[in-house]
């Protein structure tokens, strides 16, 4: 007897690998309705075009759903060198950057290192930080994200955080620098490599270097929304598989890559299984609003639904996945799935990698933190260099191939096709004591420790 999951694989892919409507949507969200940053037209026109999507691909239950938040307006900025020369840089500020007219002396502290705020901390001291953008400083075995390095500048008593792009020529990188939806304390400004090396050169020749920045920022509360569709299972219905990815991208580009190339393939997945396949488990689609000033809209889905996320079997996440330059699975901390994904990926006869590791810079994290088993199409197979041409203003759609979108596609679906089917799914949600031992185990004991401090300083949320 022929398996049901190969008739699937062949309805499935040949559909996916002969169709161009992922890259169709793609052209639709990014040059109908630009970056879709929280506040702008476009981001209310990209969530009923979804909805629209989800309608139109067959599935229910489809609906927005609103929720408040601390938003931002970008206004105006410059950042002057004073001493020992009088020159413009061309800078943007980071989104969460408070308004502020303050002058200071740079300190260059490099690739930011965690070792080295701590070795430092009484240089940094009341200075101007600047610290660039490369994810693993120093061959550090974990990823320091840009908004560590803003918390620890700002820890260590730093008064503005100059961020600089490691790669030539892309200009200035953009990414939130808030904490718990509020602002940042201390102003977060973005400069290109050629710049950053530039004061460099200035403070070895002179000894100091003094700017000034003046930025004109706005901060005011804003409405976003979640945007949900359903395929009903048909033998397990209140079983639910999650799939999902932020649609709102950084305001200075189209975020073709980061974050519309995932939404593209989860639409896609939508489309697929909903018109070749009927699933024994509830397969949910959601795309979260405001993920890139601080997973605002999972989180407030979180918030929203928690007397259902023991309900949810898996969730998926999918964020950039289309762009992303590997395309495999990776289970966060979940042992227990390694020898089913391991026998999908026979299964499917497809080379893709399993990993077991968990960070908590998309959308996924929310529902770790709750215990709901998540993982994502990401790249298991790293580079080290960062994201390339994401969170610039080069992020646009001549950059995402159809090849990627239709890879990440037949990967995600393939995966979901099987564990909706899965008779006996070997993991369970984590309780509260075992996602709190996961999160203080060694490997993750310091950065524990530095959010901590964060949440701390930052206190509470203003819509939590």
């Amino acid at each position: 007897m022929t398996n049901p999951h190969i008739i699937l694989d062949q309805k499935v892919l040949g559909d996916i690998y002969s169709s161009r409507e992922a890259m169709d949507n793609l052209e639709i969200l990014c040059d109908d309705f630009g970056s879709r940053f929280g506040g702008t037209a476009g981001e209310k026109l990209a969530a009923d075009f979804i909805a629209a999507k989800y309608r139109e691909y067959g599935l229910s239950n489809v609906h927005l759903e609103p929720f408040e938040y601390l938003g931002w307006k970008r206004g105006e900025v410059k950042l002057e060198i004073i001493e020992p020369i009088q020159k413009e840089i061309p800078c943007i500020t980071l989104p969460h950057s408070p308004p502020v007219d303050i002058e200071g002396e740079i300190f260059n502290i490099g690739e930011g290192h965690p070792d080295d705020f701590d070795a430092k901390t009484e240089k940094i001291k009341g200075k101007f930080l600047m610290v660039n953008s490369v994810l693993y400083p120093k061959a550090i075995k974990r990823w320091i994200h840009r908004q560590e390095k803003y918390g620890r500048s700002l820890l260590a008593g730093a008064t503005a955080f100059i961020f600089v792009n490691h790669y030539p020529g892309y200009g200035p990188a953009t990414g939130g620098i808030g904490s718990h939806g509020k602002a940042g304390p201390i102003p977060g400004i973005s400069i290109n490599k050629e710049d950053g090396d530039f004061i460099k050169r200035l403070a070895k020749k002179h000894g100091t270097v003094k700017m000034r920045i003046r930025s004109t920022d706005k901060l005011e509360k804003m409405t976003s929304w979640n945007v949900v569709g359903e395929l009903p299972g048909t033998e397990k219905p209140d079983e639910i598989i999650l799939m999902g990815s932020h649609y709102d991208g950084h305001d200075i580009s189209q975020g073709a890559s980061d974050p519309a190339s995932g939404v593209v393939s989860v639409l896609e997945a939508a489309r697929v299984l909903g018109k070749h396949a009927q699933l024994p488990r509830t397969i949910r689609f959601v795309m979260w609003g405001v993920e890139e000033i601080g997973l605002i809209g999972s989180n407030a889905y979180v918030r929203a639904h928690a007397d259902e996320l023991d309900k949810i079997c898996f969730y998926l996440n999918m964020d950039a996945a289309g762009g992303m330059p590997s395309k495999d699975i990776n289970l966060h901390a979940w042992e227990e799935l390694q020898e089913s994904f391991e026998s999908y990926r026979e299964e499917m006869a497809l080379d893709f990698a399993i990993g077991q590791t968990f960070h908590s810079a998309s959308d996924h994290y929310p529902f770790l933190l709750k215990g709901v088993i998540t993982g994502g199409v990401e790249p298991v197979r790293q580079t080290r260099s960062g994201r390339g041409y994401g969170h610039t203003q080069f992020d646009t759609v001549d950059k995402v191939e159809i090849q990627g979108l239709r890879d990440a596609v037949s990967l995600a679906a393939r995966v979901v096709l099987r564990v909706a089917h899965e008779k006996n799914w070997p993991a369970t949600p984590r309780d509260a004591e075992s996602v709190n031992k996961l999160l203080n185990q060694p490997s993750r004991t310091e950065i524990q420790a530095y959010l901590a401090k964060m949440d701390e300083y930052h206190g509470k949320a203003e819509f939590e």
